[in-house]
């Protein structure tokens, strides 16, 4: 089994880190500039020209701190109230939902929840849905046909399966779809899951896209990643290039789930337009479809369409589970933790 170095959620010692990292990213002086703060669970790579657009269109500074979803619902909860953050962007809707239910973000308003359909957004207004992404399988091709290949999660335990599946415990994203597995099926049985996996030489990759790099070179046959990972390599290697190939899990299967990133305003910026501003321009036109042409993402957003050759969403949808019940975060870690995976 490859293990990635094991990381201590939540602990002093991360705090630490984070609050020296976000230092690094910016000065006091710019605090005191008035700069928005932005705590961005989301890639660099992936939202700051989003960014750089926004402060174009809007004149607003933004000071961004970038470090993974996770820790930094982790660091908003150490701080509290004393929290120099503005606006709080999600890798997924777990971890906004575990900072919500800690009373640190600020309601919004209708306006801005209602821009997203209901289902994929919070049920109580504290955060709002940017982006869809959908848990799939990533296969090799040249070692796994169409009809090899498994359509739920379930199927990974067998032992045919030994050794060739990849996954990232670390990953927020992966985090989310566990919760998703607590939530569907129980404890008992997300425990025994992550445990038969474990016994079946699952390997583990610190992020998605190392799983879709060693499903791209053969080394693993299956792997669980977010969509897009698949189309933004596609994009660069073109279709001809692409050895890995996409599954979906069978509907209703809790490995066929989408997930939301998503954005929240914390509460001691509840009064400032500059927050606001921001948060509403993730879920305006041209917000929606930067992700839509440069991370294709899903769309939340109705009239807007979703990147060609994606199934609808509504198809992926699982009607049994309510993103907002994907608020235990600290339960998943804790849980991954106690099998081995963290």
């Amino acid at each position: 089994m490859r293990f990635p170095a094991r990381p201590v959620v939540a602990t002093a010692a991360i705090l630490s880190t984070l609050a020296l990292a976000a230092c690094s990213t910016g000065t006091e002086a710019d605090e005191a500039d008035g700069a928005l703060v932005l705590y961005s669970g989301r890639s660099e790579d992936l939202v700051q020209p989003l960014i750089d657009q926004f402060e174009a269109a809007s004149g607003i500074d933004v000071e961004v701190r970038y470090a993974g979803t996770t820790e930094l619902a982790a660091l908003l909860q150490e701080e509290g109230d004393a929290t120099p953050a503005d606006v709080f962007f999600s890798q997924d809707a777990g971890a906004l939902g575990a900072v919500a239910r800690a009373g640190l973000l600020a309601e919004l308003p209708e306006g801005v929840t209602s821009a997203v359909e209901p289902g994929l957004t919070s049920t109580d207004g504290t955060w709002v849905g940017v982006t869809g992404r959908a848990r799939v399988f990533v296969v090799d091709s040249q070692q796994v046909g169409v009809d090899e290949a498994p359509s739920t999660i379930h199927d990974l335990t067998d032992p045919s399966w030994a050794g060739q599946v990849g996954i990232a415990p670390t990953n927020a994203s992966f985090q989310s779809f566990v919760t998703a597995l607590r939530v569907l099926e129980g404890e008992d049985a997300a425990q025994r899951w992550l445990e038969d996996m474990i016994a079946n030489d699952v390997q583990l990759y610190s992020n998605n896209t190392a799983i879709l790099e060693a499903a791209q070179a053969g080394e693993i046959q299956v792997g669980l990643i977010n969509h897009y990972y698949w189309y933004r390599l596609e994009a660069e290697l073109g279709a001809e290039g692409m050895r890995a190939q996409l599954v979906f899990p069978a509907a209703g299967d809790p490995g066929s789930i989408v997930n939301v990133t998503g954005a929240g305003i914390l509460a001691g910026a509840q009064d400032d337009p500059d927050a606001l501003a921001f948060v509403e321009y993730l879920v305006s036109e041209d917000g929606q479809q930067y992700f839509v042409d440069a991370t294709y993402e899903y769309p939340l957003v109705p009239g807007i369409a979703a990147p060609e050759g994606l199934p609808a969403v509504a198809e992926l949808t699982n009607p049994d589970l309510d993103l907002s019940d994907l608020d235990t975060l600290a339960e998943t870690t804790a849980l991954l933790a106690e099998v081995g995976l963290l």
